[in-house]
């Protein structure tokens, strides 16, 4: 079982590349972690310089090397250099058992089948590398966007399971014995 992310376990689906952060996606990071339709249904810190990004990115890394999470950023095969999104795995049980699964993509690239595809290789690297038993997803009761990417991908609603902190989210999950890696 792995036990920390080094070296970084890049990912390939049919059109994408999931892989570590590198210096041009600063831009796109903050982008994404600043834009207000990205963000509207999460609580969080905006970033309001790139100082805050790199801060950001230099605590994800050594988390990574921890192996406290590992966080993908998603370019198109094509366009290996552009960021267009993120996917991670954080949140680890202390029995690295369960992860809570957390995503982000630029407007632009929505609506495309793109998340669900990092999604599916993300759900198969949890199952089958880190041999996870359950992978949780936390997301606003309004954010039928995301909550339809989650059922699609087999997410259940968890009934009665609340996050602290946050009594507007939902909590969904996906069990390894009812995940079919495809």
């Amino acid at each position: 079982m792995m036990r920390d992310f080094i070296p970084f376990p890049v990912l390939y689906t049919q059109r994408l590349k999931l892989r570590e952060t590198i210096d041009s996606d600063l831009e796109e990071i903050f982008f994404l972690r600043s834009d207000a339709n990205v963000n509207k249904y999460i609580d969080r810190p905006v970033p309001k310089t790139i100082k805050d990004v790199e801060e950001f990115v230099s605590k994800v890394n050594e988390g990574t090397k921890n192996g406290d999470n590992v966080n993908w950023n998603i370019v198109l095969k094509d366009n290996p250099f552009k960021m267009i999104g993120s996917i991670c795995l954080w949140n680890f049980s202390k029995d690295r058992k369960v992860a809570e699964v957390g995503y982000a993509l630029h407007p632009e690239f929505q609506n495309k089948g793109i998340m669900s595809e990092a999604m599916r290789c993300v759900l198969n690297f949890g199952f089958d590398k880190l041999h996870l038993h359950i992978i949780e997803a936390y997301t606003h009761r309004d954010n039928l966007t995301s909550k339809q990417l989650l059922l699609k991908n087999n997410f259940s609603l968890v009934q009665g399971k609340i996050d602290e902190g946050f009594p507007d989210n939902l909590v969904f999950e996906i069990k390894k014995e009812l995940y079919n890696c495809t």
